[in-house]
C-alpha cells in the first residue's frame, strides 16, 4: 500500500466519523417566578417542541428584588415543568441557584424524530388517495335528505306606537 492511498482512507475515515457526530444543541426558555397559566402552558409547549427536535432545553428562573426571599417559587416552576414533561424529558441537572437565576438542564427521552423522505411521502400520499377512491359501504342514492320547510314571516316591531 502506498503512502498517498494511507491518507486518503484516513480522510475518508474522518470525514465518514464527521457525518455520524450529532451537534447538541441547548435551548433557553426564561421563566418569572409569577408566571401566569397562560403564559406558562405557551412556554411550556416551546420546551415540548424543544425536546420533540432532539434538543436539550435549559430552564431558567429569574428572580428580580424581593423574589430573591423565595427560591421556594421558583423551586415549584420547575419542579411542576419536570412533571410536565416526564413522558418526553429526563431532568440532567437537578434544580441550582446560580445568583439571581435558579437553572434546570432536561434532555429528550428518545432521539430527533428524521423528517420522513420523499419516497416516504409518496407512498403515503398514495395510500391516502387510495382510501379516498374506495366506495362507501351505503350507495349514496339512498340516503334522502331532510325536506326543509320555511320558517314563518316574523311581525317587525318599529317601536311607534
Amino acid at each position: 500500500m502506498d503512502y498517498g492511498r494511507y491518507l486518503y482512507e484516513q480522510e475518508q475515515r474522518r470525514r465518514q466519523s464527521k457525518r455520524k457526530a450529532t451537534n447538541v444543541v441547548i435551548k433557553e426558555m426564561k421563566f418569572r417566578p409569577k408566571i401566569d397559566e397562560h403564559d406558562y402552558t405557551t412556554k411550556m409547549k416551546h420546551v415540548v417542541r424543544f425536546l420533540g427536535e432532539g434538543n436539550k432545553v435549559k430552564l431558567t428562573i429569574m428572580f428580580r428584588g424581593r423574589e430573591m426571599a423565595h427560591p421556594e417559587l421558583g423551586m415549584k416552576i420547575l419542579n411542576r415543568v419536570a412533571e410536565d414533561v416526564a413522558e418526553v424529558a429526563v431532568v440532567e441537572s437537578a434544580p441550582r441557584q446560580d445568583g439571581r437565576n435558579m437553572t434546570m438542564v432536561l434532555h429528550p427521552t428518545r432521539k430527533e424524530v428524521k423528517k420522513p423522505s420523499k419516497s416516504d411521502t409518496k407512498q403515503h400520499e398514495a395510500k391516502q388517495e387510495a382510501k379516498l377512491e374506495e366506495p362507501t359501504s351505503a350507495p349514496a342514492e339512498a340516503v334522502a335528505p331532510a325536506p326543509v320547510t320555511p320558517a314563518a314571516p316574523v311581525a317587525e316591531d318599529n317601536g311607534a306606537a
